[in-house]
């Protein structure tokens, strides 16, 4: 993004008062030391994406935008969960469980938590988004922009992305604040797919936008 109109485009889409950040499986069972995917963990942290999830969250919570984390777990009977694609059977069998309750489904570090963000857990699915409380929490929110961030590039990420503009809002992807495997897969994701239906951006362009916000207090 390098164009006056570009950035001025940005700066209007990230009105706080409209704008929700959204975190995706940012996890300790995913992203976090002892994950259950270690590949994608080590993609998250070595390309800084992680780190810069934490820094748009902290950025957030000093502007007023609202936090939601978006949290995939699963019951240790397996109740409710999916069976029907080869993913949802090999997470099955992975020795680190995203049970519910357990250490695998809090926010992983650097990402703090504030008293004012929201969690939502699924048992299903692949979206953050279908069949969840979010669109509900975001509309009730008055949300126009979604910030969307997190894991993984290849399903949870563009699922988000998709639902979401097919729910009628306008996303933004802070390109260096997801991160998927192998590790050069998330640029081409971004370049070819989430490109075509979302605004791309930085996070440093995202800070920028957050950093004299106007302050509208949420009811």
């Amino acid at each position: 993004m390098t164009s006056t109109h570009q950035r001025a485009q940005l700066q209007e889409q990230l009105d706080p008062a409209g704008t929700v950040l959204l975190t995706v499986e940012c996890q300790e069972g995913v992203v976090g030391r002892d994950s259950a995917l270690p590949e994608l963990a080590t993609a998250a942290r070595a390309s800084g994406a992680l780190r810069n999830v934490a820094r748009l969250v902290s950025a957030a919570h000093e502007a007023d935008v609202q936090v939601v984390h978006a949290v995939a777990e699963r019951r240790p009977d397996g109740r409710g969960a999916n069976n029907n694609a080869r993913l949802f059977r090999a997470a099955a069998r992975l020795p680190v469980q995203q049970h519910s309750g357990s250490t695998a489904v809090r926010i992983a570090a650097p990402i703090e938590v504030a008293d004012q963000d929201l969690v939502v857990r699924r048992l299903h699915g692949l979206s953050p988004l279908a069949g969840t409380d979010v669109d509900p929490l975001l509309r009730n929110l008055g949300c126009r922009t979604l910030v969307v961030t997190g894991v993984s590039a290849n399903v949870a990420v563009p699922n988000a992305v998709f639902d979401a503009v097919n729910l009628g809002y306008t996303v933004v992807v802070p390109g260096d604040a997801i991160a998927g495997v192998p590790a050069d897969y998330t640029p081409a994701m971004i370049r070819h797919t989430l490109a075509l239906v979302s605004t791309v951006a930085t996070t440093d362009e995202v800070l920028d936008c957050w950093k004299s916000p106007r302050r509208v207090t949420r009811a």
